[in-house]
């Protein structure tokens, strides 16, 4: 069984991952290039000083991994720390130590520290992020309804214009982010 570390040393960066994407990626490019990290050199210093690094568990069909990639991404720029990816799909041993609700919730990200142990993680979402998508999800048919499939899709395609232009939702990651990595710190 392979160790989180070698999923780790196997991975790319969360760079070159995005570079990559063929699905989500104009979203999540739109995300990176306007979400501003907070002025907070205390914990950026504090992530590099730890010496760290993030393991994200991930795919680009994803719309959670779409508004969150390039949110952590930017944090571990700012610590100057390494982030690479792990595909969910590709290898579901990793993912499957680490289910949200007995599901294959992505993204998960996993600190690890200099001997690549886990110390924490985080994901998929912020807790503001899943009342959010709890209550969306409220409005839609019951399951066995004929419509229930159109507009599950159109939902998540609601959904996913509200991560890309409600940058509030964006800071709510940064925040818990910041609050569970700072807890295990």
């Amino acid at each position: 069984m392979k160790t989180e570390q070698q999923y780790f040393e196997e991975s790319i960066s969360m760079k070159d991952y995005m570079d990559a994407m063929s699905q989500l990626k104009e979203q999540s490019f739109a995300i990176y290039d306007n979400f501003t990290l907070p002025e907070d050199a205390a914990f950026f210093r504090k992530l590099k000083e730890a010496n760290i690094h993030i393991l994200a568990i991930t795919e680009d069909w994803c719309g959670d991994a779409m508004i969150n990639n390039p949110i952590i991404r930017k944090v571990a720029e700012a610590a100057n720390i390494e982030i690479r990816t792990a595909l969910r799909d590709a290898d579901t041993e990793l993912i499957d130590r680490y289910l949200t609700n007995g599901g294959r919730a992505i993204p998960m990200y996993l600190i690890l520290n200099e001997a690549g142990e886990v110390i924490t993680t985080w994901g998929p979402r912020a807790p503001q992020l899943q009342q959010l998508v709890t209550d969306m999800r409220a409005t839609l048919p019951d399951k066995e309804d004929p419509a229930f499939e159109e507009s599950q899709k159109a939902l998540y395609e609601k959904m996913r214009g509200q991560y890309v232009e409600n940058a509030e939702l964006w800071s709510y990651i940064y925040e818990d982010f910041k609050n569970k990595v700072n807890a295990a710190l």
